[in-house]
């Protein structure tokens, strides 16, 4: 029985990815090992944290780096850092920034809810959001044109939520922030490459480390050494609520140790994905096929178009039902308002794609026949 289980609370198949509302990821052995071992020790906590960013610099090829709660605490702790740098006093004030260079420009339709709103990250350090273009058009002029003597940085995310067209490219808003001579961030939470936005010339990138990196509810900051220096001194200030414990950094090291050696698995997500599809070909009402994740990064899932007439329920009706059961199964719902329901094979235990195939069929046929 799982830990979970004992608990008295329902088990879980996630199939949506690796959300933060699911917990995240399933860590190994050996991040789990690190997490107990360090959980049972002591240690001075301003001596692990420049340690974590020495590894954490190691294995992102930036000059240094800073372990965090989680990517959108690295958010709000990196805006902290490049308004007040080192200094003490301005550390003390956050997120009381009035007066000083505070404002942080963004691009529209990168302006999103993950969870909770961006731009509530960047308040929470000190940081004025600054949305520039339109939701589905942005031009260099509208970011070049916001710059002011307030401006603090330029932040960009590079996510799954953002809009994905019409937006200026990553290269374009770091170009205009290296001519101003401003710091250009990246909120990089679920991507898998650690070294591609460093190799770039990024400042200041941020990663969760439960996402790609497989490890605890954590997260690191990662880049040039004056950034990173201020980024830690921020837990004298506003990052202190949201300090990471020594086993959250434990865990984070290990998982980073772990993350080099993995081999990409794009032919067995396939794999396992089509043995779903096929396994509901004959479901009546259910379209299904293989996607590439929208935002490009080597994630095949499997997309179920739910014509609700043939199916006997609308895709927002299966899902709840598939949510309502025990195990509780969560699959991604992104576009479930036109119909669509995708399963995203990275969190999915051995097996568990048929357990869905066989629920999501049993569920269709008790609608059908009543």
């Amino acid at each position: 029985m799982s830990f979970f289980a004992q608990l008295g609370l329902r088990k879980v198949i996630n199939a949506s990815g690796k959300m933060t509302a699911l917990g995240a990821s399933a860590v190994s052995d050996e991040v789990a090992d690190a997490l107990k071992r360090a959980a049972q020790d002591y240690v001075d906590i301003d001596e692990m944290m420049e340690f974590a960013g020495s590894v954490i610099a190691e294995y992102t090829g930036a000059e240094d780096g800073c372990p965090t709660c989680g990517a959108a605490a690295g958010i709000a702790i990196a805006t902290a850092s490049v308004i007040t740098g080192k200094n003490l006093s301005l550390i003390e004030r956050m997120p009381d920034s009035e007066g000083l260079r505070n404002e942080v420009i963004i691009q529209k339709g990168q302006q999103v809810h993950f969870g909770a709103s961006i731009a509530q990250m960047v308040r929470i350090g000190g940081g004025k959001p600054i949305e520039v273009g339109n939701a589905n058009k942005v031009e260099p002029d509208h970011i070049e044109q916001a710059i002011t003597e307030k401006t603090a940085a330029l932040l960009y995310i590079k996510s799954h939520h953002a809009v994905q067209k019409g937006m200026q490219s990553l290269e374009t808003m770091m170009r205009i922030a290296k001519e101003h001579q401003l710091p250009f961030i990246v909120d990089a939470a679920a991507e898998e490459d650690f070294q591609a936005y460093i190799r770039m010339g990024a400042d200041i990138v941020i990663y969760s480390g439960g996402k790609a990196l497989e490890g605890p509810t954590s997260g690191l900051i990662c880049g040039k050494k004056k950034w990173m220096e201020a980024c830690r001194m921020q837990y004298k200030g506003v990052g202190r609520p949201m300090k990471v414990g020594k086993e959250g950094v434990a865990g984070l090291i290990a998982a980073l140790k772990q993350y080099p050696s993995k081999e990409d698995n794009g032919d067995e997500q396939i794999e396992r994905m089509t043995k779903l599809t096929e396994a509901l070909a004959d479901a009546k009402g259910l379209y299904c096929s293989i996607k590439q994740d929208e935002a490009g990064r080597a994630i095949y899932r499997a997309q179920i178009q739910v014509d609700a007439n043939k199916a006997g329920m609308t895709a927002a009706e299966l899902l709840h039902r598939l949510e309502s059961g025990n195990p509780a199964i969560f699959l991604r719902h992104h576009y479930v308002n036109v119909g669509i329901l995708s399963v995203d094979p990275r969190p999915l235990l051995k097996g568990q794609e048929d357990i869905i195939a066989s629920e999501i069929k049993r569920i269709l046929k008790e609608g059908q026949s009543s």
